[in-house]
């Protein structure tokens, strides 16, 4: 499996987690055994979910501050998910180029959410790298 199959998988169990409020380790366990998880995915998947509900609030923060005029209640889970691992990714996760894990977390939006979504997830996603690491 691909690590974009893993980062889909990741942010089908964090928009359960979203909608459900519950962002407990048991979610993770049901969701290994409801979907095949392979050894290959099992280290970034587990690293994946483990860093976002450990650092939530940090991370939400991050995406309040940089959607601006939206309250964070206002955006979909889904686009909430896909951004929770793309600023894992760019924060938490070095092995990843910064620009991979935008184009992914984009890519993602327009496969799992509305027309506008990938605008709106890389208008957030590229201010915070511009800001945050003086990236052009």
């Amino acid at each position: 499996m691909s690590r974009k199959t893993t980062r889909q998988k990741a942010m089908k169990l964090l928009y359960q987690m979203q909608v459900n409020n519950d962002f407990n380790e048991e979610n993770k366990i049901i969701f290994f055994e409801e979907n095949k998880i392979t050894s290959k995915e099992i280290d970034y998947f587990n690293d994946c979910i483990d860093t976002v509900c450990k650092n939530k609030d940090d991370i939400d923060s991050v995406i309040k501050k940089y959607a601006k005029g939206w309250k964070l209640e206002r955006i979909s889970a889904v686009d909430l998910s896909i951004l929770r691992i793309a600023i894992y990714e760019i924060l938490f996760n070095d092995d990843i180029p910064m620009q991979v894990s935008i184009n992914e977390a984009v890519e993602t939006a327009k496969m799992y959410s509305s027309d506008e979504a990938g605008k709106f997830i890389n208008g957030i996603l590229g201010a915070f790298v511009r800001d945050r690491f003086d990236y052009e």
